[in-house]
């Protein structure tokens, strides 16, 4: 982490390279709907996601995580997550089983 001084403020920068950021995959709790997005903070995207009132998370209830993927470029985050919401059903399935066969709800591992 940096420290800069700026106008008499600390501001604390990430290091060059350090970013993070996520494509996610979030169903409902049948498991039937898959909303695809990109975030740099998952924990309050998801929460943002549950609260949210007219949203299609929202809509169709899709609150579960069951795929990350990380990136460190947030361009490559932003590719993939236009990539994976391009394929169809089958093939979604297939990488989501890929790294989390019983499709278990990882919300809690972040």
């Amino acid at each position: 982490m940096n420290v800069e001084k700026i106008d008499n403020k600390t501001i604390y920068l990430k290091t060059l390279g350090t970013h993070n950021y996520f494509v996610f995959i979030l169903t409902n709790k049948g498991k039937t709907v898959l909303y695809i997005g990109v975030t740099n903070n998952l924990k309050n995207r998801i929460e943002y996601h549950k609260t949210s009132k007219s949203t299609f998370t929202s809509k169709y209830n899709c609150f579960y995580l069951i795929y990350i993927e990380r990136f460190v470029d947030v361009n490559q985050a932003i590719k993939r997550e236009k990539e994976l919401k391009g394929w169809n059903r089958r093939k979604k399935e297939e990488l989501i089983n890929s790294s989390n066969i019983n499709w278990s709800f990882l919300n809690d591992d972040v």
